[in-house]
């Protein structure tokens, strides 16, 4: 009687630690803010809000930075609000409604099953709200120096209409290949644009219709970037080596050749005034924005990864004079240049404290000296910063552990003032979230493992646990909310299921971003051997040697790059990982590298068996953990079929398994609903089958 007394006790006590504070639905409720620009005049902002899928504009201006919402979509949809900018003058705001911008095919997305096509919209308002203006179906637009008119691009054409919306768009001009990139010339009497040709590309110059399209120093190489200089005398551009070459080995590294060139508009003379050194490290720069490239006052910038982090330098327009303008072991993102054509904002995960390997903050530096300085610090996270149009405020997205992302004013003494705080739901649970602490292991081959452990605020004996792993791969997890819109949705997951009682593990692992070029590109990985899995495998085995750790209650979840590396770690390690929900991953490695009219490359077999071996598809044998399978079927960064092939497999098997399918959405979870869905299911079944588990 007393034994089972006691074993009541005891259950009654683990259910109240146990028991949920909040709902899944109200972690996820926060007002999401991206696209966030300033005016080229003045201190006025827009951004675009996503409040649990309802997409909308919002405005602020000085003094107050009122945040006032000038659109009114009240729909969960699924249509994506992208390319916000606001007009030279401040009068106008023009922006995309549609597609799927994160998605290899940015095509119309339909995620609320419509019976009605959804379109790809470039639309105006006014600063001050009103009616919505439709410029014409397409995307990408560019607004003119004059503020009267609105370059866009559709089928690979560049059209344009006036930004009132009072005649219909025209083609600019006609031009063979996908036609883009393209730059109004300072005083916008021409555009600079490029012409895409699969095998090599050129930059071109629109005058007028009486005019031929003029070409700027053509070659057998792909040209991109084009930047104008401030006097739109000059056009300085990248240059990369056009598709073809003789067949090379697969699995050796190769220098990816760069330059920079310049061209005189009037001549059309052109030389290259930079080329990058021919080493593995100064290869064309896989980070945000690429080579960044801009044409400040008196100088040319651009972002190289030559000493091993991703860095910010410039040059003089005749290529003397190279300035490495921020030295360290960090790496710049987010990169902006003041309208002053001085100044260079941008966000970085350097500062005092040593955990800011794992925040961003936001500095700024001349283009023409090493001076940079921070203007935000702590223990927040500042990205994607933005300078005003009179070059004196600066504005970002701030986070903190707890508080989710909103638009911020930088203000003296790197105080952050928030913009539309009070869009934050109340029942938003700000006080129940819990700080991650920044944590270091080694993996089996010595490779430092970076992470955020999320624990819960009262810990019991014999824990249960979960490794969660990012998507990308190139990504890197915060000690805070992330800035993309994807992550946060896994972070608010993470600390929901830590409200539920587990202990979360974020793991960081090679090929993510943050930890400079070697830790970014590392041998052996991806198809190639995926020797970044030690490092998720390494996180399961320091979990379960940590004190109040259950070791045989620790689960995985992870989507895109992290629905792989949880695949692998199902089939390799069952006996660690004891369940785990595999979200939109790639499951068979193995693609076929032959080229028409080209000998096989001369390690293709032996490429083609280390890319069996880095499938989790050929594990199956030894796969007997608990697995949920998660797609949507119109995904254009994993193939549907990924899954498919996983579920048939299974049932060949006889394995059993569960799975969620989501009819029409994408690889971003376009709905909210959607989204919320996909949380809700991850978190039932890893409680089901770690917490709730006989």
């Amino acid at each position: 009687m007393k034994k089972s007394l006691l074993i009541l006790f005891m259950l009654l006590s683990t259910s109240k630690i146990f028991a949920q504070s909040f709902s899944l639905k109200s972690v996820l409720s926060y007002p999401f803010p991206s696209q966030l620009v300033a005016a080229p005049t003045g201190t006025k902002i827009a951004w675009a809000a996503n409040e649990q899928g309802k997409r909308n504009i919002y405005t602020a201006a000085a003094p107050d930075y009122k945040a006032v919402k000038i659109t009114s979509y009240n729909e969960d949809d699924g249509q994506e609000l992208t390319s916000l900018s606001i007009s030279p003058d401040g009068t106008w705001i023009v922006f995309v409604r549609g597609g799927d911008h994160g998605g290899r095919d940015g095509g119309p997305v339909n995620a609320a099953s419509s019976a009605i096509a959804s379109k790809i919209q470039v639309l105006a308002i006014s600063f001050t709200g009103g009616k919505i203006i439709t410029i014409g179906e397409g995307d990408n637009p560019l607004i003119s120096p004059n503020s009267k008119q609105v370059l866009f691009s559709k089928a690979g054409q560049v059209l344009i209409a006036p930004i009132d919306g009072l005649m219909p768009a025209k083609n600019l001009f006609y031009a063979k290949g996908i036609n883009g990139g393209y730059k109004w010339s300072p005083d916008g009497e021409k555009v600079a644009f490029v012409s895409n040709r699969t095998d090599h590309a050129f930059i071109g110059i629109y005058t007028n219709d009486e005019t031929p399209v003029q070409w700027l120093s053509p070659s057998f190489a792909k040209d991109n970037m084009p930047v104008w200089s401030p006097d739109g005398k000059e056009i300085a551009f990248i240059r990369t080596p056009g598709s073809g070459s003789e067949t090379d080995s697969i699995l050796s590294r190769k220098h990816q050749a760069w330059a920079i060139c310049t061209v005189n508009v009037s001549t059309g003379q052109g030389k290259q005034i930079w080329k990058a050194p021919e080493t593995i490290r100064a290869s064309y720069p896989s980070i945000d924005g690429g080579a960044n490239l801009q044409w400040a006052r008196d100088k040319i910038v651009f972002t190289s990864y030559e000493d091993g982090w991703p860095h910010l330098y410039s040059i003089n327009p005749d290529g003397s004079g190279r300035l490495l303008l921020t030295p360290g072991n960090y790496g710049v993102e987010n990169i902006k240049l003041g309208s002053d054509k001085k100044t260079l904002v941008f966000a970085a995960n350097t500062g005092k404290d040593g955990d800011d390997l794992e925040r961003r903050h936001v500095y700024k530096v001349s283009v023409n000296q090493a001076n940079m300085q921070p203007l935000s610090s702590g223990k927040g996270i500042e990205a994607y910063p933005v300078i005003s149009g009179d070059n004196l405020t600066f504005f970002c997205l701030s986070a903190t552990a707890e508080r989710p992302l909103l638009p911020a004013v930088i203000a003296g003494g790197k105080v952050i003032k928030l913009i539309g705080e009070s869009l934050i739901p109340t029942d938003f649970p700000i006080k129940e979230m819990v700080v991650p602490k920044h944590v270091r292991f080694k993996a089996a081959d010595g490779n430092t493992v970076y992470g955020q452990l999320f624990s819960p605020k009262k810990m019991i004996k014999n824990q249960p646990a979960i490794v969660y792993v990012h998507g990308g791969p190139q990504r890197q997890m915060f000690l805070g909310w992330n800035p993309m819109d994807y992550y946060s949705i896994d972070y608010a997951l993470n600390q929901y299921l830590v409200n539920l009682g587990f202990t979360v593990l974020a793991v960081n692992y090679r090929l993510g971003t943050g930890y400079g070029f070697d830790f970014h590109k590392p041998m052996g990985a991806g198809a190639q051997g995926a020797s970044e899995y030690q490092d998720i495998k390494a996180a399961g085995e320091w979990l379960a040697a940590q004190p109040g750790i259950n070791k045989d209650q620790i689960g995985i979840y992870g989507g895109s790059y992290g629905g792989y590396l949880t695949a692998l770690a199902l089939g390799k390690d069952s006996k660690l990982f004891a369940a785990g929900v595999d979200i939109h991953g790639v499951n068979n490695r193995f693609s076929s590298q032959a080229t028409e009219g080209k000998e096989p490359a001369p390690d293709a077999t032996l490429a083609a068996k280390i890319a069996l071996s880095s499938s989790p598809v050929s594990y199956i044998n030894t796969w007997t953990s608990p697995t949920l399978i998660i797609h949507a079927d119109d995904d254009r960064n994993v193939a549907f079929n990924q899954s498919v092939d996983l579920a048939r497999r299974f049932e060949d098997k006889h394995f059993e398994f569960e799975f969620l399918v989501i009819p029409d959405d994408t690889h971003h979870w376009m709905k909210f609903s959607n989204g919320l869905k996909v949380s809700e299911a991850t978190a039932k079944f890893l409680k089901r089958k770690l917490m709730d588990k006989k």
